[in-house]
């Protein structure tokens, strides 16, 4: 349907009828997913021959750039209709994306009602709760009958995000429960509210980082979550489809940092060679400075080397298994403080397993790596202990490494996802060169 509809865009003359009819009978999100593919001459004019019912569902759904492209192209009246028309976090995200010039003059024409709403949601922290909540919900009075309930999810359901769950406010909107569609109409029509509302409540306060409330979701596999302030008072909610936009936000801020990245919030093709270049170089420079230590520890050893030239066709293998055998264990521990599975009180028990990994990982390798030295090299037994033994000892300060430094930047209020492979493989090829070189002193009597 797609690759027919821009087809037809493509001709000289659109087919505005056909297009119509074609819109009408699709899903507002692969309808979202065609003006990726459109050239900006064409966005607007295709944007037009949507049916004025999905015109805002789609545009939900729109990337930013097309988005600006579209409500610059609009009259004042045609884009405060439009943003009147989205649910009031969509509209949020709409208007934290555009240049002020543009969101004063759209939101002069929305209704004032709506205005006072967005400037709410506007106010609250970025990456909290409270900026990715909706305050379209279906509220309801304890006491009120069941009947009563139906009547007035009818009257104003329409215009709520979700009605699948209702929550119930006691005075000055204290939050005192919830209670599903399900429970409403398999209930006894003459008994209250209260008789069948869920007190135990989950919830979020709008201060709460975003990622913690999406754990939430999955922790009690929710479709929706209350949000209240300070004193519990119901302020909003959060819906299921925006967790799912701040987990994959959160997953990908995580694995660019774990690359070495500067996080961008903007798709790879659409970011310009520049900012690329700029979120890379910050931390390839820092990494490249760091690694003049492995160079100064080398040139430490220079005479080692010298007597012992064999000993530098060895360090490549020891720093990448160190590095390796550290971001095996740094990926694993930000990944289980990520999903919850480990906090900073388990770091012991955790050093404890990683260190018994470690000492079974470097006797495995150690073991084959003595047998290949000691018949690849002349049957020499000192340097086959020297590199094995190096060998072991690195793998297990590597994973202690990879399993400390993401828990202590946990503990410093930091992303542990900073401490990933890249730093810990630098902190490990000094540490292993140290090692390797003084265990070579040793056992050759070196000076």
């Amino acid at each position: 349907m797609q690759e027919q509809i821009l087809s037809l865009i493509e001709e000289e003359h659109i087919p505005v009828a056909h297009l119509y009819s074609l819109f009408a009978g699709m899903n507002v999100v692969d309808i979202a997913a065609i003006f990726e593919d459109i050239g900006k001459d064409k966005i607007v004019r295709i944007f037009r021959l949507l049916p004025k019912s999905m015109a805002a569902d789609v545009f939900a759904y729109i990337e930013p750039e097309e988005q600006q492209i579209i409500v610059e192209a609009l009259t004042d009246s045609e884009a405060g209709d439009l943003i009147n028309r989205l649910f009031v976090d969509d509209a949020v995200d709409v208007v934290e994306e555009m240049p002020a010039d543009v969101v004063n003059r759209v939101l002069q024409r929305v209704n004032p009602e709506k205005r006072k709403l967005i400037n709410q949601l506007l106010q609250y922290p970025e990456d909290s709760a409270g900026s990715i909540m909706t305050t379209e919900y279906v509220e309801l009075k304890a006491g009120d009958m069941i009947r009563g309930a139906f009547d007035h999810i009818r009257k104003i359901g329409i215009n709520k995000e979700t009605i699948y769950t209702s929550y119930v406010i006691g005075k000055d909107r204290l939050l005192l429960g919830v209670v599903s569609a399900k429970d409403l109409l398999l209930a006894d029509p003459d008994r209250t509210i209260d008789d069948i509302m869920d007190t135990n409540v989950v919830w979020a306060n709008t201060t709460d980082d975003q990622e913690s409330a999406a754990a939430l979701f999955k922790k009690y596999g929710l479709l929706a979550l209350p949000v209240v302030d300070k004193d519990k008072h119901l302020v909003g909610i959060i819906t299921v489809d925006d967790v799912v936009n701040v987990i994959e936000e959160e997953n990908t801020e995580d694995f660019e940092k774990m690359a070495a990245l500067n996080p961008s919030d903007e798709p790879y093709l659409k970011t310009s060679i520049l900012k690329l270049t700029r979120n890379r170089i910050v931390w390839l420079l820092v990494l490249m400075l760091s690694a003049t230590v492995t160079g100064g520890i080398i040139a430490g050893f220079e005479d080692a080397l010298a007597v012992l030239p064999s000993l530098v066709v060895f360090i490549p293998m020891l720093m990448d298994t160190g590095g390796n055998a550290g971001a095996q264990t740094s990926t694993l521990i930000i990944r289980g403080m990520a999903l919850g599975e480990i906090n900073i009180g388990d770091i012991l028990r955790v050093l404890g397993r990683e260190i018994c990994i470690a000492l079974l990982c470097g006797l495995g390798l150690g073991v084959i790596n003595y047998v290949r030295i000691y018949f690849m090299y002349g049957k020499s037994s000192s340097l086959s202990i020297t590199v094995t033994a190096a060998l072991l000892i690195t793998i297990v300060i590597a994973k202690i490494i990879g399993c400390i430094l993401p828990m202590v930047a946990k503990k410093l209020r930091l992303d542990p996802a900073i401490m990933a492979a890249p730093i810990i493989t630098t902190v490990v090829d000094g540490t292993s060169l140290a090692v390797y070189f003084s265990i070579a002193r040793v056992i050759f009597h070196l000076a």
